[in-house]
């Protein structure tokens, strides 16, 4: 009987200590998002979680010139598609992909479509296991996008944050 008794004290205890942490975790500060839409018959879906500027120097301070990037905050940025499709006339086939970007201050930007998608940030990105990288072209926005914001349309797929817009061509 008392092993009973202790057995039923233990959970109890740890059905608290679950409780207590539930209510005390906090949200993420750059919290997940998701955009999806279709580029010429193919649906492509994009997983990132959105950081926001909050007065911070963003390109070339926060995010380092000329280093990979997970091109987002937590885990890399995913992207995926259901068809085989053409970035900026290169060939990408059907799956999900890790995508990093690789910033420049002379505005040519390097997209990289990697093809271990699964990881923490860029910490662990390995360059073998490209599967494509474009030469992209950054644009300076009218005004501050806050959040980073990905948005899909016919012409392929933007990244935005701050000053900055990145198009990734799809054909």
């Amino acid at each position: 009987m008392n092993i009973i008794k202790h057995l039923f004290t233990l959970l109890i205890a740890a059905a608290a200590s679950t409780i207590a942490f539930s209510q005390t975790a906090k949200p993420r500060v750059s919290p997940p998002a998701s955009v999806s839409g279709v580029v010429n018959g193919a649906t492509i879906t994009i997983h990132y979680s959105s950081p926001s500027v909050k007065d911070r120097k963003i390109w070339g301070g926060l995010v380092k010139y000329d280093s990979v990037w997970r091109a987002g905050a937590n885990e890399a940025t995913t992207f995926e598609t259901d068809r085989d499709i053409s970035v900026a006339g290169k060939p990408l086939p059907k799956g999900k992909y890790g995508f990093f970007l690789i910033p420049s201050s002379g505005g040519e930007w390097i997209a990289i479509f990697n093809k271990v998608w699964n990881q923490w940030g860029a910490f662990k990105y390995d360059q073998s296991k490209d599967q494509l990288r474009i030469e992209v072209k950054a644009k300076m926005r009218a005004s501050v996008q806050e959040q980073l914001l990905y948005k899909i349309s016919s012409a392929g797929f933007s990244m935005d944050w701050e000053m900055i817009s990145v198009l990734v061509p799809v054909n």
